[in-house]
């Protein structure tokens, strides 16, 4: 059956109709500048703009909070985090996930604090040349730390406007058409202000599950709405099965204290310059029967019943635990202890505390 499309209001309608619930409804973020406080002049920050965006990246609002309070009350300024120790920084990432982002960070807040000084560029095209800064990140300072008009596109964004303009093609094919769709929308006047109602309108009304339509502000004009399929877009390519990695961790206690031994990762790559517990290879066809044989240092080895699961972007990781302790005698070189009231305060990602817990439980 053919679908009838709706006449289209006018862009400057339907933007002012959002911006309008916007300045009712906004949500209160601790990196954000509430509507009627720029309404009558505060500028938003663009380091803590910057900050946020990039701490957003593959993260969920509620995770990021307290994160984001810790990192500029220990780096209030763009110039005290360029000053910090990589390690500190690490630190305080840790548990946040995608640790490139912390290895960037760092890269990007040195960058701007040196070549720019401490001033950040207000256009997309000098935020893309600097590090971890991608077209969406840019695009999102540039609108809501600069009020440039940038078509600002993230997934509450993708969910919305293809639920308004009906664009059944699948992500990833269907981000052009999003992108245009936005564009066409965000007005020259308030550009960061709509970046920001468009997605609180994703994350409170237009959910993924059960979208509240009755409390939209963009009722009538949704032809997703309309054509009675809003719940089911925007529509996403099937994804190709994850395969499953295994491999082995070895928890080393120092008797007395219970010091768990602890080295750093390779600056590059996976979990790149973080705390870890030693361990062998992630690999598909590591055989755990032989799991020993990659063991630090000798030891008495004992293995853990059952094993520990994380999943990363793009694989499955099962890691079976042994644990021992080692009295006398010095660590390998580079490796130290860390005691319990330490332990917390390391630079060590959630896969490696869920280790810990599992060789110490």
């Amino acid at each position: 059956m053919t679908r009838t499309t709706p006449a289209r209001p006018p862009a400057v309608d339907l933007t002012d109709a959002l911006l309008a619930w916007y300045d009712r409804h906004a949500r209160d973020l601790p990196w954000r500048i509430p509507p009627h406080e720029r309404k009558v002049g505060v500028v938003p920050d663009p380091y803590r703009v910057w900050l946020s965006e990039i701490m957003l990246q593959q993260t969920t609002v509620a995770a990021v909070k307290d994160y984001f309070i810790a990192f500029t009350a220990k780096w209030p300024k763009v110039e005290n985090l360029a000053a910090a120790e990589t390690d500190d920084v690490m630190r305080a990432w840790a548990g946040l996930g995608y640790y490139s982002r912390a290895r960037n960070l760092k890269a990007c807040a040195e960058t701007v604090a040196r070549n720019y000084g401490g001033r950040f560029p207000e256009t997309e095209e000098g935020l893309k040349a600097l590090p971890g800064i991608g077209p969406y990140t840019a695009a999102a300072i540039a609108a809501i730390a600069f009020d440039q008009p940038a078509a600002v596109v993230d997934g509450n964004v993708e969910r919305v406007m293809s639920r308004l303009r009906l664009i059944e093609t699948p992500l990833p094919a269907a981000k052009p058409e999003i992108k245009a769709a936005m564009g066409e929308l965000t007005p020259q006047s308030r550009p960061g202000d709509f970046a920001q109602a468009v997605m609180d309108l994703g994350a409170t009304i237009c959910t993924p599950k059960r979208p509240a339509c009755a409390l939209c502000p963009w009722i009538e004009p949704c032809t997703a709405r309309i054509a009675g399929v809003a719940e089911t877009l925007p529509r996403k390519a099937a994804k190709a099965a994850k395969p499953t990695r295994l491999g082995a961790a070895f928890v080393l206690r120092r008797p007395g204290d219970g010091a768990v031994a602890l080295r750093k990762r390779p600056p590059k790559g996976l979990l790149g310059g973080m705390a870890e517990v030693p361990g062998s290879e992630w690999a598909v066809d590591f055989d755990v029967a032989s799991a020993l044989t990659q063991a630090p240092v000798t030891a008495n080895w004992r293995k853990r019943s059952g094993s520990v699961g994380h999943t990363f972007t793009h694989f499955h990781l099962e890691v079976t635990v042994f644990t021992a302790e080692l009295g006398a005698g010095d660590l390998p070189e580079g490796w130290w202890w860390s005691t319990p009231e330490t332990l917390d305060g390391e630079a060590l990602p959630t896969v490696m505390r869920k280790v810990i817990a599992h060789g110490l439980g």
